[in-house]
């Protein structure tokens, strides 16, 4: 698996933001959403098919390069706050599908529940998938999610997540089970407390980016 940290001053700057526990809920939506639109960048970068086309200026005819939008990128957001880093995703994503799943984490076993399942019946091997997941903290829901994505027919070479942070334990539990993955974050933590939570991390996602 490969794990990729984007080294730019914004990510930094966005972290920063998201760390703060001053920060209202606004800001940190906000640094969420900047985050996801840097991250998302980075992943589809090889994804996106170019067409060639010719298109008229107000002075002349240009040859021009555009993104095919007949191949749509499949979007998986975790619910609740994997919403948040695909709030400038159109500003990115010329063409997408969207595909909600909602796991709530349980507290004390740290295990995923799912309510909600929006997924296809199927996806075909060559689909392009991202998924969001703005914390990687013990890699459970995020393995859920990809359980469930990979048994309906995705390949996870074509699998790429973005996650805001992620952590050591969180990381090699999805790389033991998905080789060929990527996984793009704006920062690695070093560790979880006994909570499962990211530590210095964040807090809790959902929470600050909903105010509740």
């Amino acid at each position: 698996m490969l794990v990729i940290v984007p080294p730019h001053p914004l990510v930094q700057h966005w972290i920063a933001v998201a760390r703060n526990k001053y920060s209202p809920s606004a800001l940190f939506r906000n640094a969420l959403s900047e985050l996801g639109r840097i991250l998302i960048y980075e992943a589809v970068r090889e994804w996106l098919p170019i067409v060639e086309a010719q298109i008229e200026t107000p002075l002349a005819l240009a040859d021009v390069q555009i993104v095919d939008a007949e191949k749509p990128i499949k979007v998986v957001p975790i619910l609740r706050a994997g919403l948040v880093l695909l709030e400038n995703a159109q500003t990115v994503l010329p063409s997408s599908e969207t595909y909600h799943l909602g796991l709530v984490r349980d507290e004390k076993t740290l295990l995923p529940t799912e309510y909600l399942n929006k997924l296809p019946d199927s996806f075909s091997p060559d689909d392009k998938i991202l998924v969001a997941d703005p914390m990687l903290a013990t890699g459970g829901t995020l393995a859920h999610a990809l359980d469930l994505i990979v048994e309906r027919g995705a390949k996870p070479e074509n699998i790429r997540v973005i996650c805001a942070l992620a952590s050591p334990p969180g990381l090699s539990k999805i790389s033991d089970k998905f080789p060929g993955l990527r996984v793009y974050a704006g920062i690695i933590d070093p560790e979880l407390n006994d909570l499962g939570f990211i530590i210095p991390g964040v807090g809790d996602a959902g929470d600050r980016s909903f105010g509740t």
